[in-house]
């Protein structure tokens, strides 16, 4: 099965582009941080970026309205990796997180911002949303994320 899930942060507004066949494609990057302690019991993180591109309409849609640097959300989707040859004949390899109609979810998460209340998206395979608000505020407890 290849299914990857991540949680992380936007590091720039996502960018959305047409195709030739007139479907839409979003990418972004994902910055995915671990908190450890190293021997000497310093508190160390370690972030990594996750390329991500989005072939869903539904989802691209939620992106296009609620997603921008700095955002935190969760992405579920497959890996793939991509090969091409660039101008001077090297062979160039790309891994990235697909979401696609059968392998996409995205979940906003994250607490108040611009003093509204938190929004909480979610789509599955089908883009389709689920929206509420509520009360509960996202925040970090002990360096752990609840």
């Amino acid at each position: 099965m290849n299914k990857c899930i991540f949680i992380g942060r936007i590091g720039k507004d996502p960018e959305v582009k047409s195709l030739q066949n007139g479907n839409q494609v979003a990418n972004f990057s994902l910055a995915v941080s671990e908190r450890y302690k190293d021997k000497d019991g310093n508190k160390q993180e370690v972030t990594e970026w996750v390329n991500v591109v989005c072939f869903n309409k539904g989802l691209i849609t939620i992106i296009q309205n609620y997603v921008t640097k700095g955002s935190q959300i969760m992405i579920c989707g497959k890996m793939k990796t991509r090969s091409w040859d660039d101008s001077n004949g090297v062979k160039k390899y790309m891994t990235e997180i697909v979401l696609d109609a059968f392998n996409g979810e995205i979940e906003l998460l994250g607490g108040k911002q611009d003093g509204q209340q938190p929004q909480r998206e979610q789509t599955h395979n089908a883009g389709q949303v689920d929206d509420f608000n509520d009360d509960i505020p996202f925040a970090p407890i002990n360096d752990k994320l609840i």
